[in-house]
């Protein structure tokens, strides 16, 4: 058996059915082996009871604290009762093998928050479409994955807020916010099983929603719709060739980047401008949400995004 590994792998999840249970039970007990397991669960009690008898080699906890965003308040519980200093957090789709592990750590011993990168196994055509957005978003700096990992230390024994819908970035910005240091290890390649379709087209909005944390981002959103619209008037057929073009070219970059072509397919940048098309559509919908009074979260609704870092970094002083 490998030597174990002194980290604590955090799962927070909230499950409704079973669908998928005997998979992700395999990886854990495989992940058990490695290192220390904390699965902190918000299902209900007749799922949480099944999962705690199928999960006896991890610990099984409920998520305490207060917060709308169940999977913060899970990350939260899951850092408070870390027995590492080292801590990985991952969503319940996510597959870690044993070199992502050892590299992640190894990040670990220089710098307080690592964002990993993720790649779809397998690839339905949704999880294609659902690439694009991953490699425009490694062109232009770094994708978000649904995996963290940071320094037990670097929260300096607080939480962070639980009332965001991009809880990640919430995290990554409170870290920086608390001083500590951030790197997107956009070389380091971690798998995530693709949702099912329903699961997909369900995100849509609620991921054009995480923009509003990012405003300049979301200011380019917005104008995609308006200048697809102008295009297709005045410069016809052409003009939204060439922005095809531009969009698949950005996204073969993102591709490319950092040994991105050993893991994402040469195919991947040609369904970029699907999901461009899709977020000028979406971005607008989750505008009205907004204005609404926030995108629909569970049984409510979440306002923010997240949290700005000006207003973190005085919160922290």
């Amino acid at each position: 058996m490998p030597e174990r590994l002194a980290v604590e792998y955090v799962l927070p999840l909230r499950w409704s059915d079973d669908a998928g249970l005997d998979e992700l039970s395999r990886y854990l007990r495989e992940l058990a082996d490695w290192l220390d397991v904390t699965v902190v669960d918000g299902s209900d009690a007749p799922h949480f009871s099944v999962q705690g008898r199928t999960w006896s080699f991890a610990r099984h906890i409920r998520p305490d604290g207060e917060g709308i965003n169940g999977k913060a308040r899970g990350a939260v519980t899951g850092i408070r009762e870390s027995r590492h200093e080292r801590i990985v957090i991952a969503d319940d789709d996510v597959r870690y093998d044993r070199p992502a592990l050892e590299r992640l750590i190894s990040l670990l011993d220089v710098v307080d928050f690592v964002r990993p990168q993720n790649v779809f196994d397998p690839t339905p055509w949704h999880a294609r479409w659902d690439t694009g957005r991953t490699l425009l978003n490694r062109a232009l700096g770094g994708d978000f994955s649904g995996t963290v990992a940071l320094r037990r230390s670097a929260m300096q024994g607080r939480g962070y807020d639980t009332n965001v819908l991009f809880e990640n970035l919430e995290l990554e910005r409170t870290v920086q916010a608390r001083g500590g240091s951030v790197l997107v290890a956009r070389d380091l390649y971690v798998m995530r099983r693709p949702p099912d379709v329903r699961r997909f087209l369900e995100q849509r909005v609620r991921q054009a929603y995480d923009d509003f944390a990012q405003p300049m981002r979301l200011m380019r959103e917005l104008l995609i719709l308006p200048i697809v619209v102008f295009a297709a008037r005045h410069g016809g057929y052409r003009a939204l060739l060439a922005g095809m073009l531009a969009v698949i070219a950005l996204a073969e970059l993102g591709r490319r980047r950092d040994g991105g072509a050993r893991v994402f397919p040469a195919s991947a940048a040609l369904w970029a401008p699907a999901w461009v098309a899709e977020r000028g559509i979406t971005v607008w919908i989750a505008l009205v949400h907004r204005l609404r009074g926030g995108v629909i979260y569970r049984d409510g609704r979440l306002r923010r995004a997240a949290t700005p870092m000006r207003r973190l970094r005085e919160e922290n002083r």
